[in-house]
């Protein structure tokens, strides 16, 4: 079960990455135009992907053998990491593409709203890209897929 967990993970780390990026660049070209909100799924879709990412990142986090609650979590920059900072960012991350979303609703029609989606969401993209374990990350590393 935790290697399924893992997998799907990690694997769908792309589409959300993809799916933010690309609502990124829609509401900076809609925006640019004025054209009123909203005139793609592209935010929501990217939504709905980092709140998947997020169950099964909970669903990890309660039986992962990297999350530690353990004196010297702190002194071993592993455990921290899994154990604080991932978890952290990843929550303000997906908070911040959940309050923009939610505002850039309530804006809506007018075209501001994509200017909303496009900073929350590039904050949200900054910080997930920060706090994914990429495999050149040394230690931290957990591979591609």
């Amino acid at each position: 079960m935790y290697n399924m967990l893992l997998h799907s993970h990690s694997g769908l780390r792309w589409l959300t990455l993809i799916f933010l990026v690309l609502a990124i660049f829609g509401a900076w070209g809609q925006w640019s135009k004025k054209e009123n909100y909203p005139s793609s799924k592209m935010p929501l879709l990217a939504f709905i992907f980092t709140h998947i990412q997020l169950l099964l990142g909970l669903a990890l986090y309660s039986m992962s053998h990297k999350v530690q609650f353990a004196a010297g979590v702190m002194k071993d920059s592993q455990l921290r990491f899994f154990t604080v900072e991932h978890i952290s960012l990843m929550l303000i991350a997906i908070i911040l593409i959940t309050v923009g979303y939610l505002k850039a609703k309530k804006q809506a029609p007018e075209a501001k709203a994509h200017k909303t989606i496009f900073t929350y969401y590039l904050i949200g993209l900054i910080l997930i890209l920060v706090s994914i374990p990429w495999p050149f990350r040394a230690a931290l590393g957990a591979g591609w897929f």
